[in-house]
């Protein structure tokens, strides 16, 4: 099923193997890295960005696909919606059933709130889903909350809110905690002592994971706790506009079928927006890795809303995407092969940058072996580079691949890859939004009790997010944001529905002569065939 070429290179491959184990390419100067990203990495393609013309974040650049969606016409037409007779009226609205919206039904409802989670496909079909490698927490005697701060305040290019990230780091033990209480099966010694490992950017071992389905396993649990406590959960169903009342506040949502399109609305006295990332719109024509309701509705909702962006102008491309075979093109290769040994190696059998870079780094520097460097590997679809994944085994013994990342040995071997024997080809891919809506750290924007969490946020991570810190902060920031809501929920009184805030956004956007036939959010990526 290769090339010539393949074959050929991997022959170079597998020559280099065992001088690759042993050699460590140094670490780039701060200096080198700035270079490196500002040539390659797709963040600094200033073609690529449209400048805002209307709401909260007028003047600021983001990516021209969200540009679009952000500038673009509602799904509803205010005069046609009846406010007055709610089809749901609860005190929380949770809009999004991945894991940052579970955690924040689950905490919620532990205060007392009558919550409901709303959500267009179902409950678990989110990106928390398909994240495998870990989640960060530093709770061993080397480490500590401060270490952490600082290599993801480093990581993301001292750009972070400092009280998110304090949020994050300080909280993190609690929320490892919290989840083995629940029931995640994280991976443990003999002695029950949880097995920690490292990730881009961290000068620790503070990854705790399932194997490497972290992401499922944890989405598993936190489900499970949803249904059992009986937390109404509306499938199917999305949210394509927010209600406010009549003094500016967020007061529920208008809902969609997504099957019969029937209009719904719930009234709410607080909502929480955590809807998740962007991949499915695939800015660039990146391929992704996100699951294919991640179109940034929170975004668009939030900001039609009044709410503000921090960072939107910044995504995150995992370094290691599937580049062969074609069938996976753009699917996740979990770090974690890297943290356990495997190496990045160019067409020549080289290996070109230290395993353990930060992401943007580390997909800058394949970009740039892929294109200046004409040193990628030709594949009959694209290019990539090697991830020599035999070299784990080499360094760590026989049977290890098996044992800590069985789920990229079958994802391969349907194709019939034996990762343990054969290196396999990678490409950078859309994985995360480092952008998104602005909160204070108590999780609410700018729009009086509209909250969010989980990948909607702007601001915890920078411009660049750490392996390892999104699944802690789906759970860091989704109990936050359910404590904080259901606490607020309770000295709330909520003012007449309106729409109101949807004609004047119109009225803006006619004002700045932008004629679009674009309607958002836009619910589900189009793959249709054009004619």
């Amino acid at each position: 099923m290769y090339t010539n070429e393949m074959l050929e290179s991997m022959k170079k491959v597998e020559a280099a193997r065992a001088a690759n184990a042993s050699f460590e390419p140094r670490r780039m100067t701060a200096e080198e890295k700035d270079i490196l990203l500002k040539t390659y990495h797709p963040d600094y393609k200033e073609n690529e960005f449209a400048v805002l013309q209307i709401g909260p974040n007028k003047g600021d650049k983001v990516p021209t696909e969200l540009a679009a969606l952000l500038q673009a016409n509602s799904r509803v037409n205010p005069a046609e919606i009846d406010l007055s007779a709610p089809d749901y009226d609860v005190d929380v609205l949770i809009i999004g059933g991945g894991g940052a919206g579970a955690s924040a039904a689950i905490e919620a409802d532990n205060n007392g709130a009558k919550t409901m989670i709303v959500t267009k496909l179902r409950l678990g079909d989110a990106n928390t889903m398909m994240a495998e490698g870990g989640i960060q927490a530093a709770d061993k005697p080397n480490d500590s909350p401060a270490i952490h701060y600082l290599d993801a305040f480093g990581g993301g290019h001292f750009a972070a809110k400092p009280e998110l990230l304090y949020k994050l780091v300080t909280e993190a033990p609690e929320a490892i905690q919290w989840l083995n209480d629940l029931g995640v099966e994280f991976d443990k010694d003999k002695d029950g002592t949880m097995i920690t490992t490292h990730g881009g950017g961290t000068s620790r071992k503070r990854m705790h994971a399932a194997k490497d389905y972290s992401g499922a396993e944890i989405m598993r649990t936190l489900r499970d706790e949803v249904l059992n406590r009986e937390i109404p959960v509306v499938d199917f169903t999305a949210a394509i506009e927010l209600i406010l009342d009549e003094n500016g506040k967020a007061a529920g949502a208008v809902l969609m079928n997504m099957e019969t399109q029937e209009i719904l609305v719930a009234k709410a006295k607080t909502v929480i927006i955590a809807t998740g990332g962007a991949g499915r719109l695939h800015y660039q024509g990146f391929p992704t890795s996100n699951h294919y309701g991640a179109t940034a509705d929170g975004l668009i909702l939030g900001y039609r809303a009044g709410a503000k962006l921090l960072y939107a102008d910044t995504l995150q491309y995992h370094p290691t995407g599937a580049a062969y075979p074609e069938q996976i093109f753009g699917a996740l290769v979990t770090e974690k092969v890297r943290s356990l040994g495997a190496k990045l190696i160019n067409v020549d059998g080289e290996a070109f940058m230290h395993p353990l870079e930060t992401r943007d780094v580390s997909a800058a520097s394949i970009i740039r072996e892929c294109s200046t460097n004409g040193k990628g590997v030709h594949t009959p679809g694209g290019v990539g580079v090697w991830l020599d994944t035999p070299m784990i085994e080499l360094k760590n013994g026989e049977g290890t691949i098996e044992k800590r990342i069985p789920a990229m040995m079958r994802m391969f071997a349907k194709y019939d890859i034996d990762i343990r024997k054969e290196p396999i080809l990678v490409y950078p891919t859309l994985h995360y939004q480092n952008g998104g809506l602005d909160i204070t750290a108590d999780g609410m924007t700018g729009v009086e009790n509209l909250f969010v969490a989980g990948e909607a946020v702007g601001g915890i991570h920078g411009r660049n997010r750490l392996m390892g810190n999104s699944l802690l902060d789906i759970i860091v920031f989704g109990r936050n944001a359910g404590r904080n809501a259901s606490e607020k929920s309770k000295s709330v009184t909520v003012g007449k529905l309106s729409l109101e805030h949807v004609n004047k956004f119109a009225a803006e956007a006619e004002a700045a002569g932008i004629h679009s036939d674009i309607v958002s959010p836009k619910l589900l990526p189009d793959y249709a065939r054009k004619k």
